[in-house]
């Protein structure tokens, strides 16, 4: 088994994929109109998709909306620098740029339709410092 993809329904899948474009940086794949997919080189698929996707399934279907049980996380070079650019765009910020207990530096902030998403960054080995040229 492998896994495939987080997949968000929304109301306004238009909407949507236009944040994640913003905060990922990446233009999304749009295989057909009622659905959109972030693909990196490598890991999971952030799918979003509009209520059509899951009409079929009827009053048992994934609602849009608020998500409280949920993270989207993304791993960046800079967490500062990546809030920084972000900050206009959003709304609801969680947690502004913050060292965790743990030692991952993390920001939290939801999107439009209300799921929380984490931008993180892990502790650097004592010694070292992030390269310039790391990709978010």
């Amino acid at each position: 088994m492998a896994f495939a993809s987080i997949r968000i329904i929304t109301d306004d899948l238009d909407r949507l994929v236009a944040f994640y474009e913003q905060v990922t940086g990446t233009t999304a794949h749009r295989p057909a109109p009622v659905f959109a997919e972030f693909r990196g080189d490598h890991g999971p698929v952030l799918a979003i998709g509009s209520t059509a996707t899951v009409a079929m399934l009827g009053d048992r279907a994934p609602q849009p909306g608020r998500n409280d049980s949920v993270l989207v996380e993304f791993e960046v070079a800079d967490v500062d620098a990546e809030f920084a650019r972000l900050r206009d765009l959003l709304d609801d910020v969680v947690l502004e740029p913050t060292t965790m207990p743990w030692g991952n530096r993390s920001t939290l902030f939801r999107d439009p339709d209300g799921t929380v998403v984490n931008l993180f960054s892990r502790p650097l080995p004592a010694g070292t410092s992030r390269s310039p040229w790391t990709h978010r």
